[in-house]
């Protein structure tokens, strides 16, 4: 779980990210999980896109994806959300 501190921190990293995953009608498929688990390993911190047309629910399915990858949820705003997970290998993400 994090502390206040350290998802203020991380909100700030994402700040200046551009989303690396884009949702759109299809939903939530196997190919986005493991795009997204591949992402959580490079870089630690996934921005997801949820495209215009899609019914999906953005703090849902953040906190379904965090879930099911073991990833924690750092912040929704509009139609973006991002996650972050340590890295196993490649820990660049030092958190306060």
């Amino acid at each position: 779980m994090l502390t206040g501190k350290q998802r203020s921190f991380l909100k700030k990293i994402a700040h200046d990210i551009e989303p690396t995953v884009y949702t759109g009608k299809a939903g939530i498929t196997d190919n986005i999980l493991k795009e997204m688990d591949q992402g959580l390993e490079k870089r630690e911190v996934v921005k997801v896109k949820i495209q215009e047309g899609c019914e999906l629910n953005p703090k849902q399915v953040a906190n379904e994806m965090a879930e099911t990858l073991n990833a924690e949820f750092v912040q929704a705003i509009g139609r973006k959300f991002v996650l972050y997970r340590p890295s196993k290998e490649n820990k660049r993400i030092e958190l306060p």
